[in-house]
């Protein structure tokens, strides 16, 4: 008897074959379900929704609850009435005690100055656009930085022309947000004699409303001591209202003596 040996290759060929029903002609052959894929997808899945709903949903309805309940002025953008007290009134409020104001009357305190442009310009300035925050980038060297500087410095020796103390370097530069509310202790200190002559009030007087509106250190040893503007500058209209100069009534000009008459002899 004859042995046929078939090679491995067709012994499992024919062994597969064999093992179950032929698919029909022309049908597709049945697919497995990825079930291992599906295995390792869906748990990154679900941890990312979970993440989403706690970080982007429930997070921020709690902080904000918090914020709400327990710093309801701080987090509603701690506005300040005309009387310097907080507000919840958007439209009693004259300003934020977070975001300077321009203030270039004399019988104010005058803040730093501001690098901010109008809205969607970067050549057109408005100081202290909180819609626009942000620096002039220029450096010392740079010739409108230099120039920038004696305009503030001229300006502050108009308004003050009998103070000759040197002038605080905070005064004649920007900050780098262009919406600082705060000044050094020494450039409110160089602004008194102003104020205090403009508004008719003696400088002590002034000397301790500054001392009122002046912030510690952070935690006494971080940062410098700084002065609000514009709560100082309520402080100042709550406590010596300026009275602006009565200006004397306009006098219409006198008209000049009328010509002598010139008598013209009658004509013959």
């Amino acid at each position: 008897m004859t042995t046929t040996h078939l090679p491995i290759e067709a012994k499992i060929t024919a062994k597969t074959r064999g093992s179950g029903p032929m698919p029909q002609s022309g049908a597709a052959a049945p697919l497995e379900a990825p079930t291992g894929l599906l295995r390792n997808v869906w748990p990154a899945i679900a941890i990312t929704l979970a993440i989403a709903v706690i970080t982007g949903v429930a997070y921020p309805l709690v902080v904000t609850g918090l914020a709400q309940a327990l710093f309801p002025h701080q987090a509603n953008g701690s506005l300040l009435d005309k009387n310097g007290q907080p507000t919840m009134d958007s439209t009693k409020a004259v300003g934020s005690s977070l975001i300077g104001q321009w203030f270039d009357q004399p019988q104010y305190f005058w803040p730093r100055p501001s690098a901010t442009d109008t809205t969607g310009s970067t050549t057109v300035g408005l100081p202290y656009n909180a819609g626009q925050s942000g620096g002039s980038n220029l450096s010392p060297t740079n010739d409108a930085w230099v120039t920038g500087v004696k305009s503030a410095a001229e300006a502050l020796r108009k308004a003050d022309p009998d103070n000759h103390r040197p002038i605080p370097i905070d005064l004649v530069t920007a900050s780098g947000s262009g919406l600082d509310p705060h000044i050094s202790v020494d450039a409110a200190a160089y602004q008194l004699s102003r104020v205090a002559k403009i508004r008719g009030v003696a400088p002590a007087a002034i000397q301790k409303l500054i001392d009122a509106n002046t912030q510690p250190r952070l935690l006494g040893i971080l940062g410098e001591k700084a002065v609000n503007v514009l709560t100082l500058n309520l402080a100042l209209d709550q406590a010596a209202p300026y009275t602006p100069p009565a200006t004397a009534p306009a006098v219409a000009p006198i008209p000049a003596a009328a010509p002598p008459a010139v008598l013209v002899p009658a004509a013959k």
